[in-house]
Formats: C-alpha cells, structure tokens, sequence
C-alpha cells in the first residue's frame, strides 16, 4: 500500500499540468469557434456518429432518428427521417421487463455501403434491425430510407443500448465485436453480409471472457490482400495465474479476414483468432508498476504507410485506491512481434502459465492463408485446407506470451485524483517549425475537450503540456465520441445532448502580442509579425516565430516590444486596519507563477506570507491589514523565463478608531440596515443603495451621510478612485446601467455643494470695508 501511494504521489508531482487557457461554452460561441447540433426537437439523444469527408456530410444516429448535416455550421441544412421500432415491439420489450426509456430504436452502427446508400443499424426496442439509408451521390443533400424494406440486425449490434461493441466494414462485410442475445452474455465476434458464410468465435472462456468490445480496425500487414487481418480491442476477465480474481486485462485480438473456418473442426468459427495482452503502467521503484488496465477508447493514427498507424488508447485504473487515466502509444511492429512470439500455454489448472517450448504445428496457427503463407508443395487455398492439428492447437492456444508495451515502456500523458474521467481521444499530426506534434484530442466526462501535446524530454521521460481546455457543452454531459477532420480543421464532438462542431485552432485567442502566441505552445500557431495566426509549413513568409518545445519568448520576440506587455497604470486599493483587504491579480495562464512585490521610496522587496497574509489563485489576501502594510504592490508573472507585470496596486490603509466611530454613528437608525447585512444583503448600506428605489428615505440620507464622512476621511482627490471601486465592488450591472446618471448627478451637488462653502466661507472672512463698499 505504501508503495503505492508513493507511486501515486510521484505520478501526480510530475506529470500534473494545468491547462495554459480554460475556454467556456460561451466563449466557443462568441469566438465562433464553435457550433452545436441538439436535433430538431431538442432530444437527439445520440448514439452514433458517421463523419464522411467524402461527401462532405455529418451522418447522426439518435434515438428512433436520423440526420444528416452538411459540413460548415452544422446547425444548417439538416435532414431528418424518423425511425421507430417495428409495430409491436416497443410493447414486447416493455412486457420483457425492460424499461420503457430503454424500449427504443437507439441507432448504434452508421456505416458507409456503397456509393450511393449507408448502413444503419438499430436496438429496435431489444429486436436489432438495420436499414440501408439513400444519401445520393457526392454533391447532392439527400437522404431518404424505404421503412418496408428493413431486416434483422441480429449479430450487428447489441440488443441493449447501454452494452458497448466495436466494427468495422470492409469489403462488404462488417466485422463487428458484441455480446449478441438478449441477455447480453453471448460475447462473439461476427462476420456478417458480403456473400460469404456468417462468421464467429466459438463459445469458450478461453477466447472471450467477458469482453468489452472498444475498437475495430482492418489494419493491413503487406502488400497481399489475402493477408489482410481485423483487429478488435477490448478488455476482459485475466485467467492467467497469478492475477487476483476478477483482474482485468485489455486485449488486441485479430483474425484473417479471408477465415471461412474448418472442414470438420471450427466450421463457420473462426480459425485464426489469436490476442495478446497490451500494457499500459507507469515504471516503479522495485520493479513495481502502476498498471491502467481498464480500456476507454482506441484511434489510429494513420500514416502515409497503411500498414503503420500509430495506436493511441486511453485506459483506465480499476483500483479502490486511486482514480488514475493514462494514454500509451503503441507501434504495429511491437504488436506484430507479439502475434509472431511464442504462445502462452498451461497443462492444466494446478499448472502455471509459461512459454509454449512443444513442436507448433504448420501453417502457423492464427497466419492467413496467402502467398507468404503457402510453401512449394505445401499450398492452402482457404482455412478449410488447414489440417485438424492446427485449427486443434488454434482453439486451446489463443492467448500470446508476451505482451505489448507502448514506445518508451511509457504512457505520453497521466493524469490521477482529477475531477473528470478521459472518455475518447483523437489525434492530429501537425507540422510545426522544429518538427512534428502529436495534437491529442481528448473527451472527458463532463462536456470538456483537452487539448493536449506530450514533448520527448529524453528516452525515459516525457513532458504534458495541457493547452486548452475546452467547453464544448453548456452542461455537464458525458462524451461519447468524437471525430477529426484534418481537411476541415474541426472536431466533431458527440454527447447524449447532441453534437458540437469546434475548430481546432483559434491562434487570435491567445494574445496580441509575439511573447503570448510563442508562450502559448500550439503548433497550429505562430507569430507571423502582426499577429498570432495559424502556421502554415509551406508558407513562404519567413517572419513566423514558433517555439513548441521550449516557449521562449526571450529568444524568439528578441526584436518585439516586450514590454508593451506590462501593465503600469496604478490603481488605488483602501483598506481598513485590522479588516480583510483583497489586492486581486489574475496570470494570463494558470501555468505562470505569481510574485507579489512591495515598493516602498525606489526599495522593492518580496512579500513576506504567513498566515495573515496569503496568496490565492486571483491575488494577496490581508487577513487582517495594519498601517505598517500600506505601499506599492506589483504583481509579477514568470512563465518559461518570461517575466511581466500584471498588476501594479497602491494599497491605502485607513485609520481602524476613525471608520469605527463613523460606523458606530446613528447607530440605531442603522440597525434594519444592519441586519439587511447580517442576512446576506449590502445593498442596504453600501453607497450603490444611496441611488436604489428599493431603500428607504431614511436609510438614503443615513447612507449619503456615512459615504460623505468616509469621503472626507480619505480626502477629496481621491473620491472618483473610491466610488468607482465601491461602485465595481458592491452594485451589479443592472444597478450600475440604472443609476449611472443618478451617480454623475450626485457628484454633480457634491460639487455644487463644496462651492456654496467656499462661497461663505469668502464672505465671512471679508473686513468691515469690503462690506461697507457692498452696501453703498
């Protein structure tokens, strides 16, 4: 248990890091950054998107609904059909005991058929059903579907709306990972359509031991067709030894795509199938790691080389520890040379698992039949060719012995004790000026997108850099997919409540100046020398200032005016001894670190805190402030050796004795004023209620004579400073906007009033003679 917690500890120390910029659901809105889609009648209910850059459309499947939209501002020129469940069957799946919220056609699989029409596959109230869609061709906007024409969906997707499967559609057929009956315990992997025979695993715990499906890829290994394999990712129950009971792993599975089965063993099962496990840990001392076994969500990141996408997951800790997420990367080599090692064998349940050392029969159980595969005189046309032995060893043998770890043996990003859980990632491969970044798009649970980079700092270690964090739904709401397009420079986010389209760069938010756009790190961004805007490699513009890896504005803005950045305006801030004072500064970035300086004459020196005096994330709090305290207050940012002045506050300290008896004056006719205070309410007695209709007469005139002696306290130079930080402080917007011209008025008899006593005070000071000229 120690050793864990100062895993924990170390993972959390290290790796924490705060996004540089939090953007809000209505900050993408009035940015333009963002657009989002909630279904014609505000209940969409999503459960499954199709992007298709093709025909340049957004394909969404929702609850007895479908949509089509067309790529831009994807709240315009949308179409819908409504697709229920089968007359009947809503009443069979509520008699079936299922709720009613659950007896649906909740559409969960939309998938490109051919050029003109797609398939789309529903829970249809726990009767799966699927339909093939009309879209027309590239440029028109149409989208019908013939209600007659619909067939089972039976082994394409699962009878429940809440179990998770995965598939992909190749060459006319769907491959599809699922749990296929309706109590949802046959978990299978199906081939269906296409002209050949329906394909599946065969029932044994050995194969699936309740899986849960999260991605499916056909990934090629070479140049041969015939040797072309599916990829399935999930996890599932560990039986090897040594684990705890009920131990999670997660899985790569993969099976040929050209599998038809066995002559006489495994007909119509598949005869190839073979997993190895991936690992995702964190090196410990000791040699004890901390492993996130849970699987979340898989992207391939593909390349110009087909047969190598990089494979970004997000796994999951399972412990009662601690809640802890991770991303690894993996290579297909790695995966490849796994699927290509020994298999993992046990003589029987007292035995431990170990290296399988025996004669492995030819072909090589779980290789496809091809032409790399065949040898002179020893030919195999189909998996039926394959002798009984092989299919016999590929059917107690489909666990690999060694396991996948991720490039580096690390994951690129942890993140542990966070509010939020990692739910999808996607990611963007950008060129920047000093090379390539890995754009890391990741979904939480909660509405937010993290934009995220993870820097090489060396072969053992790996630096996170949270860029933004975005909004991306008004409410806390779960995410449940999310696709990029490169081509279009967007995220389409999906959630229950809808769908959301959001640019992935807005470079103009970060600042108008070279220091903040080279702080910011983006590698969509750079300082073109005007202004912070998009980086484009084959831009013949030299001028373009970009550090991703290190963000030193000292060396790249070396030729700008840095110090344009400093704010030098002094702003005037009172306080009263022995009360609270707040000196309030927000950093640009949660990433800067703050210091607080005291000026006093041409000495500055660094605020000393304790325990009466403290900083906080927006500024100096004085717990209690004296005389002693009153000076110039800078408050300084340093981030990446880049050092500004954000704040510069003349702190005011009034005499504690003078505002007590000032206070203490009309006490009684105070009292109701008072208790308005006690309650919550400082409309009552603060000076913004001398001008609110609400107060009475004589708590006005009890307030104008309070706010006038506090005026005469401070002195009549700096009254504008007090009222317009009373003002700021203690009246809301509406009350500011309603009594604006109520307050230049009141100034307005304050001066008025300040020249009658000036006036008088003239007269009384006249001699005898000036009076006497007068009267003649």
């Amino acid at each position: 248990m120690l050793i864990i917690a100062l895993l924990i500890t170390a993972v959390s120390a290290t790796r924490t890091s705060v996004p540089r910029l939090r953007l809000t659901y209505k900050d993408l809105l009035t940015t333009n950054r963002s657009s989002v889609f909630i279904g014609h009648h505000g209940q969409l209910a999503l459960s499954s998107v199709f992007l298709d850059e093709y025909r340049d459309r957004l394909f969404l499947g929702g609850k007895d609904v479908l949509y089509s939209l067309m790529l831009g501002p994807i709240s315009t020129e949308a179409k819908e059909i409504h697709w229920p469940p089968l007359p009947g069957n809503k009443d069979d799946c509520i008699q079936a005991g299922k709720e009613q919220t659950e007896c649906a056609n909740f559409v969960r699989l939309l998938q490109p058929y051919n050029r003109t029409h797609l398939l789309a596959c529903g829970t249809g109230a726990f009767q799966p059903m699927c339909a093939f869609i009309y879209v027309g061709h590239r440029g028109e906007h149409v989208f019908t579907m013939n209600p007659g024409n619909v067939e089972s969906g039976r082994g394409k997707v699962p009878h429940d709306p809440n179990f998770t499967f995965a598939s992909t559609f190749s060459g006319g057929e769907l491959y599809t990972g699922l749990t296929a009956d309706f109590l949802g315990r046959d978990a299978v992997i199906f081939r269906s359509m296409g002209g050949r025979s329906t394909m599946r695993t065969e029932t044994d715990q050995r194969l699936l031991h309740d899986p849960k499906f999260i991605a499916a890829h056909l990934i090629p290994d070479n140049s041969d067709r015939d040797d072309d394999k599916v990829y399935f990712f999930f996890t599932e129950k560990a039986s090897e030894t040594g684990d705890r009971e009920g131990a999670i792993h997660t899985r790569v599975g993969r099976v040929c795509a050209n599998d038809v089965g066995g002559q006489r063993v495994l007909v119509n099962k598949w005869s190839t199938f073979i997993k190895v496990r991936l690992v995702c840990s964190v090196p410990g001392p000791h040699g004890i790691d901390t492993h996130f076994n849970q699987l979340e969500d898989v992207f391939l990141l593909r390349t110009k080389d087909e047969r190598n996408p990089d494979i970004y997951a997000i796994f999951s800790t399972i412990s009662n520890v601690f809640q802890g997420f991770a991303v690894c990367v993996y290579r297909m080599a790695d995966i490849r040379e796994a699927f290509n090692g020994p298999f993992a064998h046990k003589e029987g349940p007292e035995h431990q698992w170990r290296a399988y050392e025996g004669r492995v029969p030819y072909p090589r159980p779980g290789v496809c039949p091809s032409k790399i595969t065949n040898q002179p005189g020893r030919e195999f046309g189909s998996t039926k060719d394959f002798p009984d032995s092989v299919l016999q060893f590929a059917r107690s043998h489909p666990l690999m012995w060694r396991s996948v770890q991720p490039a580096q043996r690390q994951p690129v990003l942890v993140k542990t004790n966070i509010p939020y859980k990692l739910k999808q990632i996607v990611v963007d491969r950008v060129e920047a000026e000093d090379g390539q970044y890995d754009v890391m798009f990741i979904g939480t649970d909660v509405g937010t997108v993290l934009k995220v980079i993870a820097l090489n700092v060396n072969s053992l270690e790996t630096e996170e850099i949270t860029l933004e964090e975005l909004q991306v739904f008004k409410f806390s709401t779960p995410i449940t997919s999310m696709d990029i397009s490169v081509k279009r420079q967007a995220l389409y986010v999906g959630s229950p409540s809808g769908v959301a389209q959001v640019k992935l760069h807005c470079c103009e938010t970060y600042g108008k100046a070279c220091a903040e756009c080279c702080l910011a790190r983006d590698p969509y961004c750079a300082w073109d020398g005007s202004s912070c805007s998009r980086f484009v490699p084959s831009n013949k513009r030299r001028y373009r200032r970009q550090d991703i890896r290190h963000g030193n504005p000292v060396l790249q803005c070396v030729d700008q005016n840095l110090s344009g950045l400093d704010i030098t305006e002094d702003k005037v801030v009172y306080g009263t001894e022995n009360n609270s004072t707040f000196l309030e500064c927000v950093p640009r970035s949660p990433q800067a670190t703050v210091t607080w300086l005291i000026q006093r004459d041409d000495l500055k020196e660094e605020v000393k805190q304790d325990e009466r005096v403290m900083t906080t994330e927006r500024g100096l709090l004085f717990r209690h402030v004296f005389k002693q305290d009153e000076g110039v207050y800078i408050c300084r940012t340093r981030e990446h050796g880049f050092t500004q002045i954000l704040a510069r506050l003349t702190l005011e300290v009034l005499q504690g004795d003078l505002v007590n008896e000032l206070m203490a004056r009309d006490k009684a006719g105070f009292s109701d004023a008072l208790k308005d205070r006690s309650a919550g309410s400082y409309r009552s007695w603060m000076p913004c209620s001398t001008y609110s209709r609400s107060g009475s007469a004589s708590q006005i005139g009890q307030s104008r004579t309070w706010f006038k002696d506090i005026m005469q306290l401070i002195g009549p130079s700096n009254m504008p400073h007090v009222e317009e930080y009373c003002e700021r402080m203690w009246c809301n917007d509406k009350l500011k906007r309603k009594h604006k011209g109520m307050l230049e008025k009141y100034r307005q008899a304050q001066e008025s009033a300040r020249k009658a006593r000036s006036r008088s005070s003239g007269e009384r000071n006249r001699t005898p003679r000036d009076l006497r000229g007068r009267e003649e």
